[in-house]
């Protein structure tokens, strides 16, 4: 009788341990993203330049299609002209917090992803010579994003996006206040690695 219990408990915990290790999509990843940014929108009166940018995030899946993700980002637009100055850069940057859904694209490797999070950003502005002569101070704004996974090797993903970002900050100069209305459409593509 004792064999076959102890057999029993073997072949449970093979199996057990077997559909572990068949859980190959990782619970934590971290992800660098760069790419191109659109305004969608004068900012403060100025015509904003297409702009550059970059984000590192880390994502923590706890539950099998539904996450979160945390991180910081950098926008840079430049204006030629603007009501404050001539031959500005307009840089946002802060932190980013939110959900992500992630699904398998019918029996194929690679999946979609949907994220929606808040920010929590400044919107900095500088001089030709790279000197900062505005801050607005941090606040919040909201961010959507969405895109497909591309599985490259063992836990390395290509994350081809577009994402959309919504900042208002208040710029105070001289006790008059400038409202800035940042928004604006990314075209990004990231490397993500699974751990």
């Amino acid at each position: 009788m004792k064999t076959k219990e102890l057999m029993a408990l073997i072949l449970l915990t093979v199996l057990s341990v077997n559909s572990i290790a068949q859980e190959s999509d990782k619970r934590f990843g971290f992800e660098l993203s760069g790419g191109a940014s659109f305004a969608t929108q004068k900012l403060g009166g100025a015509d904003l330049n297409t702009g550059l940018g970059f984000e590192g995030i880390f994502h923590y899946r706890f539950m099998p299609h539904l996450g979160v993700y945390a991180g910081w980002g950098w926008n840079k637009f430049a204006a030629d002209k603007s009501s404050i100055g001539a031959d500005l850069d307009f840089e946002e940057t802060g932190y980013l917090v939110g959900l992500q859904f992630k699904h398998p694209i019918g029996s194929s490797p690679m999946s979609y992803y949907v994220r929606a999070g808040g920010l929590y950003n400044h919107i900095e502005v500088e001089n030709d010579e790279g000197d900062i002569i505005h801050d607005t101070g941090h606040g919040f704004g909201w961010q959507l994003a969405g895109g497909i996974d591309i599985p490259l090797g063992k836990n390395w993903s290509l994350t081809p996006g577009v994402k959309f970002n919504a900042l208002s900050r208040d710029l105070d100069e001289d006790g008059v206040s400038t409202a800035l209305d940042l928004n604006y459409l990314s075209v990004r593509v990231g490397i993500l690695k699974k751990f």
